[in-house]
């Protein structure tokens, strides 16, 4: 019976510092295979892929696997949304088009089985650094995608994948939980001051995994990651649980 709800976030697929990312992908691919039985919904928080850019008639090398059984999902009625995050920024209409998809850029509501979700990668949100949000409006910018877009693959790929692995090693440090002064906490509770009818707020990008109350019937989920901590979260329309990929892996 397909009566639950998936959200996972920050697969990096594709990224140089994950060890073997041909088995990654295969296990992300057996774990969409296993909640097709059950899945109505399926929500990809963001940096789902560690680079990708869509140009007009050529299509990236790569992701096979991944985008093939993603089709499969859509094509047997799973709805699925990709919110954009700061690593797969640059989707357009080739993705929406084939799988079957609906791509999002930025905060978004959604009505779920009665209950409100507030959705977004994180980075919008609960990222405050002068120097991101002007990188983060650049590459949102037409203009910069344009020319970004004229220079030859050869030369973009390989820098993107250095920037992503450089980044990885010398970012800020991954939290073990969040506080309640963590941006993306003090965002959630501003936010629900305004809107008290969310239930719950669920974000990706900080690579912890936290399931905090913060209202009286709200709760923050941030979903942790499915490359290191290999972690989703699913709702069945009664409760929100975060759970591992390993699990299912292991008893397939």
């Amino acid at each position: 019976m397909r009566n639950c709800t998936y959200f996972i976030s920050d697969l990096h697929l594709g990224a140089s510092y994950i060890t073997d990312p041909r088995r990654h992908e295969r296990e992300i691919c057996r774990w969409l295979r296993s909640i097709e039985p059950t899945a109505k919904a399926l929500y990809l928080l963001g940096d789902v892929l560690d680079y990708w850019y869509e140009y007009r008639t050529v299509v990236p090398r790569g992701f096979t696997r991944f985008f093939g059984t993603l089709a499969s999902l859509a094509d047997s009625g799973v709805e699925i949304t990709w919110l954009k995050g700061n690593h797969d920024i640059w989707i357009f209409d080739y993705l929406p088009s084939e799988i079957g998809i609906t791509v999002a850029d930025g905060l978004i509501t959604r009505t779920i089985d009665g209950k409100t979700f507030v959705m977004e990668h994180g980075d919008g949100v609960g990222e405050m650094r002068p120097v991101y949000r002007w990188m983060r409006s650049l590459f949102r910018n037409r203009v910069a995608q344009f020319l970004f877009s004229a220079i030859h693959p050869r030369w973009t790929v390989g820098f993107a994948h250095r920037w992503s692995s450089h980044s990885r090693k010398h970012g800020c440090r991954v939290p073990d939980s969040l506080d309640d002064n963590d941006k993306l906490t003090l965002f959630s509770k501003e936010y629900l001051s305004s809107h008290p009818e969310v239930d719950f707020f669920v974000f990706g990008h900080r690579h912890v995994k936290s399931d905090i109350k913060i209202g009286p019937h709200t709760r923050m989920v941030v979903l942790g990651d499915a490359f290191r901590l290999m972690t989703y979260g699913v709702w069945d329309g009664a409760d929100f649980s975060l759970k591992n990929i390993n699990e299912i892996s292991e008893n397939s």
